[in-house]
């Protein structure tokens, strides 16, 4: 079933030429172009034809197009050289588009139902402390990516992937369990004292090998299911968590599903990658640890080496997020990564170790450049960031100037509401609007640009066509589309089909 207009329209010309076609005795699919401005709307090329039919394109063209009536949606069809160009029927098109477009509401223009399940993960940071700017491109990009493919027709979850037992997580519950802060925090939350537990306990760690050998120690209990340091870690971790998703529920961000990388150790999923590996031909065991040599699958220098066990008998991350790797496929027909750009050496290595162990699948990545400072790049170690919540704090304030300087006359209930969507839809358009993989410097000026092709211009035109649709519903059944006689008019009418 075609949903929309234009489509509907596509598919009748399909229908027609390739009636015509097997009236003539030609059996060829139908491939169809746009028409260039002025000369229609479809074009059909006869050029491929001239060989099977004998005869040259413009005459195929010809004999094509008077064989091909009109009709409500198709409006004329003429010969134009080599090529059958169809003119689409404004009124029937205007007619069906209004009609349509009441009757489906908020879901015109959506795609039919797919079978396949997406399962898309974005956010993903480590639960140490509270989102900065310089990874604020994964969320939006990972929650706008769903909203279009859930637009599209696909069946789509969302997923953070929580990482409660690697080296960061134990960095922050030793300096929970260990340290006294020198200073509270400007905000009264879990996860902006923590990451001053987490930043102060590196510097100690960095200055005192002892230390560094306690976090060691941590670490190997925390994977190795010590009660005590999984139940302390764990409760640190769900406490940073709570608050992340609080900062993207302000972003109108949130998750059908939570995985803890935990789960993978616990249940044996790790244990079970690190055997199969080890018993790969690629596998080499160098005073107690093991890595795999990948030289073979395309990566060079250094990195050819990947350990995936360390002396100890602790995992590392790639080895646990193999693991889930092998968890996601068990779910979903298709599944997406969103990932900054310095894991495409990982996702290369990570695709290299599933073929080692026999399995031919590999996850779709959506890659991003970093925003950073005028200064340089942002780091949570070092206490180089601004915050999420900061930056939504600004655009909140700066648009409650600009809403209120337009808009004196509404109550001051009202002009919150309205600020809150403006502010919010000011970062994610600003985040959404460059091209993934470029860099972005970022400045307070350009983040929250009010004038121009900006987000509140998007807004503005959205709260206007809904308040169009509003009074058309009132006039339903009741309108002539063939009033709509201008060429803006039509084309607009073709743009919305």
């Amino acid at each position: 079933m075609v949903s929309d207009t234009f489509s509907r329209f596509k598919s009748e010309v399909s229908t027609v030429l390739t009636d015509a076609l097997a009236k003539l005795g030609v059996d060829s699919p139908v491939v169809l172009d746009m028409a260039p401005e002025g000369m229609g709307d479809l074009a059909f090329p006869c050029f491929p034809l001239a060989k099977q039919m004998r005869k040259a394109p413009n005459l195929i063209a010809q004999e094509l197009a008077s064989s091909i009536m009109a009709d409500d949606l198709i409006e004329k069809v003429e010969a134009n050289g080599g090529y059958v160009n169809f003119h689409v029927g404004y009124d029937g098109l205007a007619q069906s588009v209004l009609e349509d477009a009441l009757a489906r509401k908020d879901r015109y223009g959506a795609g039919e139902p797919k079978k396949e399940k997406i399962l898309l993960e974005h956010t993903s940071a480590n639960p140490t402390g509270p989102l900065h700017v310089g990874r604020a491109r994964n969320p939006i990009i990972g929650d706008t990516l769903a909203r279009v493919m859930r637009m599209a027709g696909y069946d789509v979850s969302t997923e953070f992937y929580v990482n409660d037992v690697g080296r960061q997580v134990v960095v922050m519950t030793w300096g929970v369990k260990h340290l006294k802060l020198d200073d509270e925090p400007d905000r009264d939350a879990d996860h902006y004292r923590y990451v001053l537990y987490y930043q102060k306990a590196n510097k100690c760690a960095e200055e005192d090998p002892a230390i560094l050998k306690q976090m060691d120690e941590m670490l190997y209990k925390l994977e190795h299911g010590d009660e005590e340091t999984v139940a302390i870690a764990r409760e640190n971790c769900e406490r940073v968590l709570q608050e992340i998703k609080k900062s993207m529920k302000r972003l109108n961000i949130e998750y059908d599903g939570i995985t803890w990388e935990s789960k993978f150790v616990q249940d044996g999923s790790v244990d079970r990658v690190i055997e199969a590996l080890k018993r790969s031909e690629f596998s080499v065991e160098v005073d107690g640890a093991y890595h795999l040599e990948l030289e073979s699958f395309g990566i060079s220098g250094r990195e050819t080496k990947w350990v995936f066990t360390r002396s100890d008998g602790t995992s590392l991350y790639t080895t646990r997020d193999l693991a889930y790797h092998l968890d996601k496929f068990s779910r979903t027909d298709i599944p997406i990564n969103v990932l900054g750009e310095d894991q495409k050496l990982g996702m290369q290595e990570l695709a290299a170790a599933l073929k080692i162990m026999g399995v031919d699948r590999k996850p779709d990545v959506v890659f991003y450049s970093f925003v950073s400072l005028p200064e340089g790049r942002m780091s949570t170690r070092k206490g180089r960031v601004v915050y999420i919540d900061d930056l939504i704090e600004e655009a909140t304030e700066r648009a409650y100037e600009e809403v209120k300087r337009r808009r004196p006359d509404i109550s001051e209930e009202k002009m919150r509401g309205i600020v809150r969507v403006v502010g919010v839809g000011s970062l994610r358009y600003n985040i959404i609007r460059i091209q993934a993989e470029k860099q972005i410097v970022f400045k307070w000026e350009d983040a929250l640009n009010f004038e121009g092709a900006s987000a509140p211009f998007v807004q503005y035109a959205h709260a206007r066509a809904c308040s169009i649709m509003n009074k058309a519903v009132e006039l339903s059944g009741k309108f002539d589309a063939r009033h709509l006689i201008t060429d803006h008019e039509k084309a607009l009418v073709k743009l919305i089909s």
